[in-house]
């Protein structure tokens, strides 16, 4: 182990097309002492489109080996090599592999510097047509349709745009549940295979994409939500308070916390909250 540790290189590759690789990419590449990669093969395809020749030890880190790969990497690091990581599309640790070996290197004081490269999320926001003042990355959402409507919930009242990475096979699905959860007019952009020969971008309400995406979805799909609209005191009825109330306690939320985050909400009384929420139970218990 040498006193001067190396370097952690996190490198952006193309969500796409090859000529969108930063310059930089090919160097770090060529240059590196270690190159971690999602995909061995993939890049092994990317060096080629490149033209690089790599001359430093290749190895895998995908979600399978990342746990058990990650103090191998640090070693390599406090022993001084320059470690480049790459995954199949985008930037690492952002949804892909990274997070682990990133947080592994700052806890051993080694530097830790990027490669900025193509980006699904961002390139996904700007083509939407949404709002991209303010945006929130959720990342995939959980396969099991009762938990991915927990999660879906929990961002029902969220103002800022987001952003979902999802499988084609559970796009469907997905835009369902985000249907029944944000209201089927909530507009929204279903960005597929970015950047690639048979880019598509789908915009309309949450409803119509549902629909359209029932019909059989390929590719590397992102998903681009606007976010809950602004609403007036006067605009939110009893009904609407009890839905918000609901929502919140089904996202965790104790029935008296939630209550008093509604009534901020609405700019109303707790006690106009409250009354509505008990109102509410009395009709649904015929009391």
């Amino acid at each position: 182990m040498t006193d001067a540790p190396g370097t952690l290189v996190l490198a952006g590759t193309p969500i796409g097309d090859v000529a969108d690789a930063p310059p930089r990419l090919a160097e770090e590449l060529a240059g590196a002492d270690v190159v971690a990669a999602e995909d061995t093969r993939r890049l092994r395809r990317l060096t080629q489109a490149l033209g690089v020749t790599t001359t430093g030890r290749i190895v895998s880190y995908f979600e399978g080996n990342e746990s058990a790969r990650t103090p191998e990497l640090v070693e390599a690091l406090l022993g001084g090599a320059r470690v480049l990581l790459v995954t199949d599309a985008g930037m690492p640790s952002v949804s892909d592999p990274g997070y682990r070996l990133v947080a592994a290197a700052v806890e051993h004081d080694v530097r830790v510097t990027a490669v900025p490269g193509p980006s699904a999320v961002l390139t996904a926001l700007a083509l939407s047509g949404l709002p991209v003042d303010r945006f929130c990355f959720e990342g995939f959402l959980p396969r099991k349709a009762g938990e991915r409507l927990s999660r879906l919930r929990e961002v029902a009242e969220e103002r800022r745009t987001l952003v979902y990475f999802e499988a084609p096979h559970r796009l469907d699905d997905t835009l369902a549940a985000m249907s029944e959860v944000f209201g089927g007019e909530r507009r929204a952009a279903v960005c597929r295979e970015l950047t690639k020969t048979y880019e598509e971008i789908k915009r309309g309400p949450l409803a119509e994409l549902a629909q359209w995406a029932a019909e059989g979805v390929r590719g590397e799909i992102t998903v681009v939500v606007s976010g809950a609209p602004e609403r007036g005191p006067e605009e939110l009825d009893a009904e609407e308070l009890v839905r918000r109330v609901r929502v919140r306690e089904e996202a965790g939320e104790r029935r008296k916390e939630a209550i008093a985050a509604v009534a901020v909400e609405a700019g109303v009384a707790k006690r106009v909250v409250f009354d509505a929420v008990v109102a509410a139970k009395r009709s649904a218990t015929g009391g």
